[in-house]
């Protein structure tokens, strides 16, 4: 493995170098729990899946922390409308996010530490900032000072003169572009004693505490979406720079899904909830769908192009299946070239699936010809391959058969896949007569065949 990686900080392509040797250490940002999930909050999870599954098929033991904010003035005030206590409503939708992130195969994280858990190490890491005159406190409020740190800006590129943290005037704010760090406590609010005063804490600071408490004060990967790079990457990077951490090495930002040109987001009203749309399509159906794409590209969310990724997969799982039925079990193999090159130029998820694919057409005319050893070899590769995208239709994630039904597609296959051998030698032999009559012998046994630059594609009308 030579990983390259696009690296927001440095706005150039790395290569990857741990800095524990054989342990690759990432934090993710992960939710804020105020609302059910839909696909612009779980795409990047799936990202980050998918990095962690390719550094370990690269033999590194991977160490990945996605938090849980649950404590933000959005779940405050959605719980108060709702009329339901605050950690209630935080808990109840954490759950939803988790209930997604499973249902669309993300490895569960290292440890997924929740804000509300760590406010000692908040305390802790705001006195070593004010010990070292990069923060203050002020009518109960504690706040980073930006102009005593001359390095801010630097991951996000923002002139400091021209920083706006969308954050409200203050009593005892110094500075306007000066953030909070910890919040002084309101009536009603939820609040945590501290040398400064009860209050809650700011949300740059949790990650920053968060972080460091499991993966140190230096570590391999941040990532989050490209939204997040102002200014919640720029206050964390510099709050725990300003500590003396080294922090993150690699910065890391996916792209967003976009409705109508805009992203996806509650306050506009223009999300795809996940349970929404796993009424329409199945879950590594999405998931293929949101993990083809580069994850640094934004997409665009359409029908027509969730019903392609549809299409796409299915002829992917068509063939796998199509071989596991007449030439047995086919276990994962080896990658190929193609592949390894795309994901280790900065997981190119887009060439990595053209590879897939090329796989699969070559894997369809050994199939046809009766090249049962090459056919086997092929899938083997496909295997291993869409297992590091999480999307294996073998694997026991994806298998919704039972061992009976299994049983019974696989029998199904080899007879299809017998006819499908007949209609391809007529074809071949320019007898179109005969090959319309076996293509009309399935149709009427309610199997669709459809000629594909892949080879045939079966599948039942009803599936």
């Amino acid at each position: 493995m030579s990983l390259h990686l696009y690296d927001t900080a440095t706005r150039s392509t790395r290569e990857f170098h741990p800095s524990r040797n054989g342990t690759a250490s990432i934090y993710v940002c992960g939710a804020t729990v105020q609302g059910v999930p839909h696909i612009g909050h779980v795409r990047g999870a799936l990202n980050y899946d998918v990095l962690r599954r390719w550094l370990a098929a690269g033999g590194l033991d991977v160490l990945l922390v996605r938090n849980v904010t649950d404590i933000d003035d959005k779940i405050l005030t959605k719980a108060a409308a709702a009329g339901r206590p605050w950690w209630e409503w935080a808990q109840t939708h954490e759950r939803a996010f988790e209930d997604a992130y499973e249902a669309l195969g993300c490895l569960p994280p290292s440890y997924m530490p929740r804000a509300t858990g760590h406010v000692t190490q908040m305390i802790e890491l705001m006195q070593r900032l004010i010990d070292r005159g990069h923060a203050y406190a002020a009518a109960g409020d504690v706040y980073f000072s930006v102009a005593s740190f001359p390095e801010y800006g630097a991951l996000s590129g923002q002139r400091p003169d021209e920083v706006q943290q969308g954050e409200s005037a203050a009593e005892g704010k110094r500075d306007s572009r000066d953030f909070t760090l910890w919040k002084a406590a309101k009536p009603g609010e939820p609040s945590w004693p501290t040398p400064w005063g009860d209050g809650r804490p700011g949300w740059h600071l949790e990650c920053s505490a968060m972080a460091t408490t499991y993966l140190g004060g230096e570590f391999d990967i941040h990532g989050g979406g490209i939204d997040l790079i102002f200014p919640h990457h720029e206050n964390e990077q510099a709050q725990s720079h300003a500590a003396g951490d080294k922090f993150a090495n690699y910065w890391l930002h996916n792209g967003w899904v976009t409705m109508s040109g805009e992203k996806m987001s509650k306050s506009l009203g223009n999300v795809v909830a996940i349970p929404e749309m796993l009424n329409s399509v199945r879950a590594p159906e999405l998931r293929y769908y949101l993990v083809t794409p580069h994850y640094r590209s934004t997409i665009e969310y359409s029908k027509t192009a969730l019903a392609e990724a549809v299409a796409a997969y299915g002829r992917i799982e068509t063939f796998l299946r199509n071989v596991a039925g007449r030439l047995g079990a086919v276990e994962p193999a080896s990658f190929s070239p193609e592949f390894i090159a795309a994901m280790d130029d900065d997981l190119g998820t887009p060439a990595a699936i053209a590879a897939v694919h090329t796989a699969v057409r070559e894997g369809n005319i050994a199939l046809a010809s009766g090249q049962d050893a090459e056919a086997i070899a092929a899938a083997g590769s496909v295997r291993a391959m869409m297992g590091v995208l999480g999307l294996d239709p073998l694997s026991r994630l994806w298998s919704e058969e039972s061992t009976t039904d299994g049983a019974h597609r696989n029998a199904l296959a080899s007879l299809v896949d017998g006819l499908l051998e007949e209609r391809e030698k007529a074809r071949k032999d320019k007898n179109f007569a005969v090959a319309d009559v076996v293509r009309d012998r399935l149709l009427a046994a309610g199997i669709t065949v459809e000629d594909t630059p892949d080879g045939p594609l079966w599948t039942l009308k009803d599936s």
